[in-house]
């Protein structure tokens, strides 16, 4: 990518009708402007791209040898794997990493990719598809090289490098019917802005569908992605008596804590209600009854995504789609249906 001009204050002046100095206290001492001012300048600064200039010239030379991701969340230990390989990869060309969280809100992200090109960053990685429009459009005019990640969309505008939420979502209850389960209860992460559940909700509804079978009401149960939230989830479940032999957790962290919930409750876990998890984290293996879970490629994730970043940093032309495959890992937490 070429370096285009950057944006002066006097640009953003002119485009907001006010002085360059009226910029400078947007900035630094908003409290002295005027409400009505200060929105002007923003969607000034918005519309044009700009960013604060002591970064602006270090953007200019492309010599930071910073590039940032922005995660959703720290709590979602699935995160870490694609990260620490990320990093790992960025690390052996020279490169240091920041890294934001977004709570899964889009104008947080939007404020925290803003604030990484401020401090230098010559490259983001995101996660999923689903973005502030205001962020891709300071990509693009600033000339920031970007990738999403944890999905794979060929034909979005976009680069990517991930796995199909939708098949992945639909091999599990392709198996999970397989084994003769007709009842089925859902525990999904955080929906709002997260278009990776949406799509693995929509693959489990087509699936189902597909076979003859439909998701009863009461047998979806959005929660954070924690011990907690899984242990909760599954007592909704149980309590509203829609009674699945089959519970999918769209983490592994949430089908534990639903499998712990089962065995304080002398539910037994797989011959009273199977149970599937998605991340294949390494305490899956180690939980009783060990985890049936879908091995997400994080590690690999993170190698590629860096991979794009370099290529571009330096003037080559990487591959923008890069599906990578989700497996089902089998184990003893998944049984024909007893019912």
């Amino acid at each position: 990518m070429g370096v285009k001009r950057l944006v002066k204050v006097v640009d953003v002046a002119i485009a907001a009708g006010v002085s360059s100095a009226t910029i400078s206290r947007a900035f630094n001492s908003p409290e002295k402007l005027r409400p009505e001012v200060y929105n002007r300048v923003m969607e000034a600064v918005d519309k044009l791209g700009y960013t604060l200039d002591n970064s602006a010239r270090a953007l200019r030379s492309r010599r930071t040898r910073i590039c940032g991701a922005i995660i959703q969340t720290l709590n979602h230990a699935i995160y870490a794997y694609a990260t620490n390989t990320l990093e790992e990869r960025l690390g052996e060309e020279g490169y240091t990493l920041l890294l934001a969280t977004s709570e899964y809100e889009l104008n947080r992200e939007y404020i925290q990719g803003k604030m990484l090109i401020e401090r230098g960053a010559e490259a983001l990685v995101l996660v999923g598809g689903v973005h502030d429009p205001r962020l891709y459009h300071l990509l693009q005019v600033r000339d920031v090289p970007y990738i999403n990640t944890y999905v794979f969309n060929p034909k979005s505008v976009h680069p990517c490098v991930g796995f199909d939420n939708y098949r992945a979502s639909a091999k599990i209850i392709k198996y999970l019917v397989g084994l003769g389960h007709k009842e089925f209860g859902i525990i999904s992460g955080i929906m709002k802005n997260n278009d990776r559940v949406q799509e693995r909700l929509r693959g489990i509804n087509s699936t189902l569908n597909e076979n003859g079978l439909f998701l009863k009401e009461n047998c979806y149960v959005e929660k954070p992605y924690s011990l907690k939230g899984g242990y909760e989830a599954m007592r909704i479940l149980n309590e509203v008596g829609s009674n699945p032999t089959a519970v999918v957790c769209f983490s592994d962290i949430l089908a534990i804590g639903a499998m712990t919930y089962c065995n304080d409750n002398d539910l037994n876990v797989p011959n009273h209600v199977s149970i599937v998890g998605f991340d294949n984290l390494p305490y899956s293996l180690y939980y009783r009854p060990a985890l049936t879970t879908l091995e997400i490629p994080s590690k690999e994730m993170g190698h590629l995504s860096a991979e794009f970043l370099i290529n571009e940093l330096n003037g080559r032309s990487p591959k923008e789609f890069q599906e990578l495959e989700a497996k089902l890992i089998v184990r003893s937490s998944t049984t024909r249906n007893q019912k």
